[in-house]
């Protein structure tokens, strides 16, 4: 979809999870993280999978698991800056002393390992897609979904989610990490009960950071009474407005 106008939709529901922040005034308030916490894994999750969700999975699957429309499997948008590339690291560190890397540590460290793993746990044979924004931040998994719901899906699940990255990787002065593990989960649609907003590109430059740290600034925006939210880079940005 290539985004040349404004688009409506509407947030039917939505959910997050990052360590020790629990409510809205978390969210407003600035509460400091739990960084040790992990999220709690729904009842969904089988126990054969539970020891392969690394803290990432986990915290993608209890915010998309609170987000879901009971039994119905939605085609979902999965959107990660990172996402398990800290196990590569891991496992690059460990045959740079020698050790054997195993086929299950490399197929869990892939990008797409956890929307795997979660169309597993869930039975979800519906159209699933997996991004990695780069500067685009967080924008990119709106504009796959609202092309899904143009297409001829009723609802789709978007969720973004990202992780501190290790210390091995420079992170300044390019605003790649979030302050925490967190995930959100959005169900929308073109129209329906919940909060209707529009969702529009600009030609203005900004400098707000990449995906991991553009998740944060979108959630604030959620529970905020803020009416417009403008996120972006050194090309362009892209706005979202409550209507």
């Amino acid at each position: 979809m290539v985004l040349s106008k404004a688009v409506d939709f509407a947030v039917l529901n939505w959910n997050a999870w990052a360590p020790g922040v629990s409510s809205r005034e978390d969210w407003l308030g600035g509460k400091a993280f739990v960084q040790a916490e992990k999220a709690a894994l729904p009842a969904m999750a089988p126990k054969t999978l539970q020891r392969r969700l690394s803290p990432l999975a986990r915290a993608v699957f209890n915010a998309a698991d609170g987000c879901r429309d009971g039994d119905k499997a939605l085609p979902i948008v999965f959107s990660s800056a990172h996402g398990e590339v800290n196990k590569s690291l891991e496992m690059l560190q460990s045959m740079q002393k020698g050790e054997e890397v195993s086929p299950t540590a490399f197929s869990l460290s892939v990008h797409n390992a956890i929307s795997g793993l979660f169309s597993i746990a869930y039975a979800n044979h519906q159209e699933i897609t997996v991004i990695a924004p780069g500067q685009d931040g967080i924008a990119p998994a709106f504009i796959e979904a609202l092309g899904l719901l143009h297409e001829r899906h009723n609802e789709v699940l978007i969720v973004l989610y990202d992780e501190p990255l290790s210390g091995f990787y420079p992170s300044q002065p390019f605003a790649l990490n979030g302050p925490a593990v967190c995930a959100l989960a959005l169900r929308i649609a073109l129209t329906g009960n919940g909060l209707p907003m529009r969702f529009s590109r600009s030609p203005a430059r900004r400098d707000d950071g990449e995906h991991a740290s553009q998740i944060f600034s979108f959630l604030k925006f959620l529970v905020s009474d803020d009416k417009a939210l403008a996120l972006g880079n050194h090309r362009h940005s892209w706005e979202w407005y409550k209507k």
